[in-house]
């Protein structure tokens, strides 16, 4: 890997290498960030050992790496930090850590299986469970926002679209929390020697979960999402066993965690802008579309995935080099100023929105991008509109993840009894 000349306390990225710095109050990051999108080219994050990796913080270098997928590969990971060889080998790769081929294959088996007669059947779902989370609110009253609401939406629909029997459900839910709760956080010696056996617990468990409704499923199809992954015949192939659970993990995993929190964003912000909440409840349906794009760019769910460099590239002025790690930092491309005309305000009205938040472009597009819109928009026609609306208390309390904007808890009440 090419070093640079500067080291840590001279780098102008160092400060992302201090472990604190996630901690901070995102007014600090994102100020940290425009910062780097200040320097003239790709800026160095040393993480440790000599080895760091280079950072993309403008939206157009985000979306130039993204687009070049062979210069630079997902693989062999896209997390910070990557994942283990035994591990891969253990679970399979998921989809995002995949290039060239088998990438190919294995989304053009998943995009077949989305047929439109299931993606109509998934939106009449997501209508559906949004009406019923909402009765349930109104019927209850719980006051914390993301285990009441914006965590049964994703998992629900999820749930509902693969064909998970209802009596697995809440031990899903489980192990994707288990799974997922310390991606990316900084932790002491002992929670990090004792969570990282948790998490893989919950991952395998829930992967054997899914493999066995996969089995069954082979034997006896129905009319869901895991029959059409098992019985597929793309080039005369289908998913096996552990792409299977892979899939399943990354839907899991990245589509439940992410909706839910751009959900939970959403809320905040609305409840911090009420003159923004006061347009989108003065003709949803006109200002809908553009409200949930604008939470999801303000709140970049997926703060950063990381690149390999494959060959040989120039970008703004720096030469990539083979084995160069390069970081995708989205949530400061959907802060770039030179796309974004006053980017920490939060405006629904915002035309155009070439945001990244579901990544920059490629074949790595996210595949559930429809589908987490559908939702989000499903869900805050429910609760905006119904006789009694509800707000956000205090401030949402967040991971401190340097991988996702990630909400733990979310006070929330009623307007009006």
């Amino acid at each position: 890997m090419t070093l640079p000349a500067q080291r840590h306390g001279t780098d102008p990225g160092g400060e992302l290498a201090e472990p604190g710095f996630w901690q901070q109050p995102p007014a600090h990051r994102l100020a940290a960030f425009a910062r780097l999108r200040a320097a003239e080219g790709p800026v160095f994050v040393p993480e440790g050992s000599g080895r760091g990796h280079w950072a993309l913080v403008r939206h157009a270098q985000v979306q130039e790496a993204s687009r070049l997928p062979k210069v630079f590969a997902s693989a062999p990971g896209v997390t910070t930090p990557e994942p283990a060889r035994w591990v891969r080998a253990l679970f399979g790769d998921s989809m995002v850590n995949l290039d060239g081929p088998d990438h190919a294959q294995l989304r053009k088996i998943v995009q077949r299986a989305f047929t439109p007669r299931l993606l109509a059947a998934a939106e009449e779902d997501i209508h559906a469970v949004a009406a019923r989370i909402v009765d349930d609110v109104l019927a209850e009253r719980p006051d914390e926002f993301v285990s009441a609401v914006a965590s049964r939406l994703p998992l629900e629909v999820i749930c509902n679209m693969m064909g998970i029997p209802g009596h697995y459900r809440a031990e899903i839910a489980d192990r994707v929390n288990h799974a997922s709760e310390n991606i990316g956080v900084e932790r002491d010696l002992a929670s990090r020697l004792r969570m990282p056996g948790r998490g893989l617990r919950a991952l395998a468990r829930m992967q054997r979960m899914v493999a066995g409704i996969g089995r069954e499923r082979r034997k006896h199809p129905t009319d869901d999402l895991i029959s059409a992954l098992v019985c597929a015949n793309v080039d005369g192939q289908a998913l096996g066993a552990r792409q299977l659970g892979a899939f399943f993990s990354l839907l899991m995993v990245a589509g439940v965690e992410t909706t839910r929190n751009a959900i939970t964003h959403g809320l905040s912000l609305l409840t911090d802008h009420p003159d923004q909440r006061d347009l989108l409840l003065s003709d949803f349906e006109k200002y809908a579309d553009g409200a949930v794009d604008e939470m999801i760019r303000h709140s970049t769910p997926i703060i950063q995935f990381r690149r390999t460099v494959a060959a040989e590239h120039t970008m703004d002025g720096h030469v990539f080099r083979p084995g160069d790690k390069v970081v995708l930092y989205y949530a400061s491309a959907n802060r770039d100023e030179a796309v974004f005309p006053d980017p920490d305000a939060f405006v629904i009205t915002r035309s155009p929105n070439p945001h990244l938040g579901f990544g920059g472009g490629g074949p790595h597009f996210c595949l559930g991008a429809h589908l987490a819109r559908v939702e989000m928009k499903a869900l805050f026609r429910e609760l905006l509109t119904r006789p009694v609306g509800l707000r956000a208390v205090g401030l949402p309390d967040l991971a401190g993840s340097n991988f996702d904007n990630r909400v733990r808890s979310l006070r929330f009440v009623f307007e009006r009894p």
